[in-house]
């Protein structure tokens, strides 16, 4: 008897990935679900700071317009969209999108999850840091905003409910591929292998283009048609296996290479993959060619979920600028380092007081540092990147007006010079922790 099969497709891997990927993943065939993800870490600090400016934001804007771009189409090939696109305010961004429908005259059913907004809980709790142990109380007054990766139960309960799109705040991110497996196929809590095997299913296409020949390590070259590159979809089934493709006539490429990239993208231990739904181990998963631009993938094992969920804290952490100048032939690298040399010593001789001072030559040792310290004189340009971080805006903005003077002031041919004049930017830090399940409460609305 032939298996269940169900499709899942990802449109979007990161806030600001390309726009016309989810409409091209809707318009390109037939998906059951598709999946968009908009949040990382740092996207949360950016929400809370929209929100505290305008309590009706807090949500990725550009998710309503997309909606309603691809609204007829979802609708008419019964698609349900599934996005963590609320961020800190999943109700608003729903509501947007029924009153959008509404104006169209078409029905629609969304489902909010909210639960994962803990803020409220770092008055009594102490969530020491992940890492370093450090007590919450560092940092307790700085706090912006205090999510719990909560998991897929709640989206499979609104799918129940014949929801059409669910919007969720910090849900794990691939809880939002193994909902749809558990409503779909009906497996219980404790089937640890094959919710393992959802979550590496999620895993991998919860970066877009990344698993689909995006970003590739390997034999990039001969990845075709980047510009219309298609985006990953899963075909899985209800024994837990699943295979890795996209629509036919797309750029890009699935293979196993490209696949195995994105799988260890991330993760920590292979063998213990911490989630809310369950612990997963994907050294286990065993990979085969199923065709072209199709890869099997069976043989997922996992363990008991554990009895925390993880918590992404943002707090402000100060502030910073930072300042680009183009050097060019001859001795471009040395006239940069040369110049940033003037900019410390004018750093030191202001009394400015930075916790991080750092200096690129984008050219020479901007992504490896020391190990490509090079300082070859007949390399055409370089650009120099200064930044400085500290806690007093005051002297982050005084340190705005140095850069420019070198134009004039410094080694000779330089060019292109960007920022400064009082551009300062706020920076927020990232503080992971554990909280108990039970102490979380995941809840389902539904708008109409």
């Amino acid at each position: 008897m032939e298996q269940k099969k169900i499709t899942i497709a990802a449109g979007q891997g990161f806030w600001g990935d390309w726009l016309e990927a989810p409409v091209r993943q809707i318009q390109g065939g037939q998906v059951d679900y598709l999946m968009l993800d908009y949040l990382a870490e740092v996207t949360m600090s950016v929400l809370a700071k929209q929100k505290d400016a305008n309590p009706a934001l807090g949500y990725a804007r550009d998710f309503p317009p997309l909606i309603d771009r691809i609204l007829p189409d979802i609708v008419a090939k019964k698609t349900t969209v599934i996005s963590n696109a609320g961020g800190l305010n999943p109700k608003a961004c729903a509501e947007t999108i029924v009153t959008a429908a509404r104006s169209r005259q078409i029905p629609i059913k969304v489902a909010v999850i909210s639960g994962d907004d803990i803020k409220p809980l770092t008055t009594t709790h102490d969530l020491p840091h992940l890492e370093t142990k450090e007590s919450l109380s560092t940092i307790r007054d700085r706090i912006t905003s205090a999510n719990a990766y909560i998991g897929s139960e709640p989206i499979a309960q609104a799918l129940k409910n014949g929801a059409q799109v669910i919007i969720t705040g910090r849900v794990a991110d691939p809880s939002m591929v193994l909902g749809p497996l558990r409503f779909a196929f009906g497996w219980d809590d404790d089937d640890w292998n094959r919710l393992a095997s959802g979550i590496l299913a999620g895993h991998i296409i919860e970066c877009g283009a990344q698993s689909s020949g995006g970003n590739f390590s390997g034999d990039w070259r001969s990845v075709r048609d980047l510009a219309h590159v298609g985006f990953p979809i899963i075909e899985a089934y209800d024994n837990g296996d699943f295979v890795v493709t996209k629509h036919p006539n797309t750029g890009g490429l699935v293979s196993q290479a490209t696949v195995k990239e994105q799988m260890v993208y991330e993760i920590g231990d292979p063998t213990a993959y911490y989630t809310p739904d369950v612990v997963a181990n994907f050294t286990t998963a065993r990979l085969s060619d199923d065709g072209p631009d199709r890869v099997r993938i069976t043989g997922v094992t996992g363990t008991a979920r554990p009895e925390t969920y993880k918590v992404s804290i943002s707090y402000f952490h100060g502030y910073r600028t930072v300042s680009t100048l183009v050097y060019s032939w001859p001795e471009a690298i040395a006239k940069a380092k040369a110049a940033a040399d003037i900019l410390r010593t004018r750093i030191n001789d202001l009394g400015l007081r930075f916790e991080k001072v750092r200096a690129e030559v984008i050219g020479a040792n901007a992504c490896h540092g020391s190990l490509t310290d090079i300082d070859n004189p007949d390399i055409p340009e370089v650009l120099l990147r200064f930044a400085v971080q500290g806690p007093h805006e005051k002297d982050v903005k005084r340190f705005t007006r140095e850069m420019a003077p070198l134009v004039l002031g410094g080694p000779p041919f330089a060019t292109a010079y960007s920022g400064g004049k009082g551009d300062v930017s706020e920076v927020y830090g990232y503080w992971p922790s554990l909280i108990p399940r039970s102490d979380i409460t995941p809840t389902v609305e539904y708008l109409y």
